[in-house]
């Protein structure tokens, strides 16, 4: 059997298909990067410092790889993942390196692996395969690279072709790394690193230390939010920061979808009831589920685009949020219900072309029942990409096959890296442009779109759709 060169990588088998694949990917690969949702630390950027060694930039904070290494009994201490608790973990790059290298085999066929070689041969140029025998060897060889200016933050940005990244902020955040990205031409509004206002830590009730961040937001935003008017003049001052410093969305990371419009009086009552440490789960729910109507109501007047993360059942592992904190890979998807959750929503906005709801899930059965159908049928409502847990070119595929038909292409909204691994983003990408030139393709073989609508349709998904939609200027022709 013939291998299949590293240029044919998820392209499709079949020689015909294949063919139509390469010259669509070839379009794709042009395009600069929009990396409209992230997490990646804009102090990176901001100091334009040298990466730490292989392991630290590559594994420590991988939560994809270091949940995986935990899942075969391998605790994340001895992978160098920083503890809250004061217990001990391994300082040492190349130890962290050899213990990951060593168990190298548990990432075949998953999506970390891909990856990884991706990251290894195309931003490093190392070809050595990882593996047991051979991890001083990979290990020194991404050393020499990251000891060379061309390997810098900044150096690597230009050579990925980012056109833009939003990095991911909390209100709380003083945004002093944005105004450094800022002085150096960097950020700002229009600028090529961004940040997004992500208020859960201020919004939910279940967050630790809910009470005491909402006295802090009072002290950053000026506003007393000793009520409830009070603490939604505090974030919406917030927002106002934020899109000073070049933010163009929001984002919600809620355990569920639901929203709920509790009228002025009701969600003072709960606020009030929230911050005298009363309040129980279903008041949480509830403030979280009228607080996304709330921030509608605050796109509509600012323009920010609504970003909802639902289905995370957060630190569900708790042995592991106790000893190393949160996002560290103790989270698991749930069940998602969305048709009757966003109804609220919808009935108060859905149809104002002015609100823009990008949404995403965990539960990929949601594509066809819910979540094409909800899109296709609601001018504020467009499809995010396959993210976290389905971040895979397995998923990608079936997120094509499962919602274009109800929903068309013109209703998704690009493809998102939602990555805090800074060398991944091309590779990520890329994955998800090689997927969709495949499926493109296919279609173009079934006479079901000619060649050139392919074509523009491919640069439309990797580039100008997430462009329109994310308020970063331009937009499908």
């Amino acid at each position: 059997m013939p291998i299949i060169s590293p240029s044919d990588l998820l392209l499709p088998t079949e020689p015909g298909l294949r063919a139509l694949a390469r010259e669509l990917y070839a379009l794709a690969a042009q395009q600069p990067i929009i990396s409209p949702h992230g997490h990646v630390d804009p102090g990176l950027l901001a100091e334009d410092q040298p990466f730490p060694d292989p392991a630290r930039l590559l594994v420590v904070p991988d939560h994809y790889l270091t949940r995986m290494l935990l899942s075969q009994g391998v605790p994340p201490a001895d992978l160098g993942v920083p503890s809250v608790d004061g217990s001990p973990v391994e300082t040492d790059g190349r130890t962290i390196w050899r213990r990951f290298a060593a168990h190298w085999h548990l990432f075949r066929g998953t999506p970390s692996r891909l990856w990884l070689e991706q990251t290894f041969r195309d931003v490093f140029g190392v070809s050595t395969p990882l593996g047991p025998a051979t991890a001083d060897a990979v290990y020194d060889e991404l050393a020499t690279r990251l000891a060379e200016p061309e390997f810098r933050p900044r150096a690597l940005f230009e050579r990925f072709g980012i056109e833009v990244l939003a990095t991911t902020e909390s209100p709380l955040d003083d945004l002093g790394r944005h105004a450094k990205l800022a002085a150096d031409g960097w950020g700002g509004p229009g600028g090529r690193v961004v940040t997004t206002f992500r208020p859960d830590d201020v919004v939910d009730m279940e967050f630790d230390n809910w009470s005491a961040n909402v006295d802090r937001l009072a002290e950053v935003s000026g506003e007393d939010t000793g009520t409830y008017a009070g603490y939604l003049a505090a974030l919406r001052a917030r927002r106002e920061a934020f899109a000073a410093a070049g933010a163009t969305s929001s984002d919600h990371g809620h355990p569920t979808a639901r929203t709920l419009d509790l009228g002025p009086a009701q969600a003072a009552a709960l606020y009030d009831k929230g911050r005298r440490g009363l309040a129980d789960a279903a008041d949480a729910e509830a403030f979280r589920a009228h607080m996304l109507l709330e921030f509608a109501r605050m796109s509509l007047d600012d323009g920010l685009v609504m970003q909802l993360h639902p289905g995370a059942v957060r630190n569900h592992n708790r042995w592991l949020h106790t000893r190393h904190g949160r996002d560290v890979g103790g989270d698991v998807p749930q069940a998602t219900e969305y048709v009757h959750a966003l109804a609220p929503l919808l009935d108060a906005h859905g149809n104002d072309p002015r609100l823009t709801v990008v949404l995403y899930t965990l539960d990929e059965d949601t594509f066809t029942r819910e979540l094409a159908p909800l899109a296709g049928g609601y001018a504020a409502l467009r499809l995010g990409a396959p993210w976290w847990f389905l971040d895979s070119p397995e998923v990608l595929r079936r997120f094509r096959e499962a919602v274009t038909e109800t929903a068309g292409f013109y209703n998704t909204a690009g493809f998102v890296d939602d990555t805090r691994a800074f060398c991944s983003i091309p590779v990520r990408h890329d994955v998800a442009r090689r997927v969709d030139a495949g499926f493109l393709a296919r279609l173009v073989a079934e006479h079901r779109l000619t060649g050139d609508e392919a074509a523009e349709t491919i640069v439309d998904l990797a580039y100008r759709l997430p462009k329109q939609v994310f308020k970063f200027g331009g937009g499908p022709a």
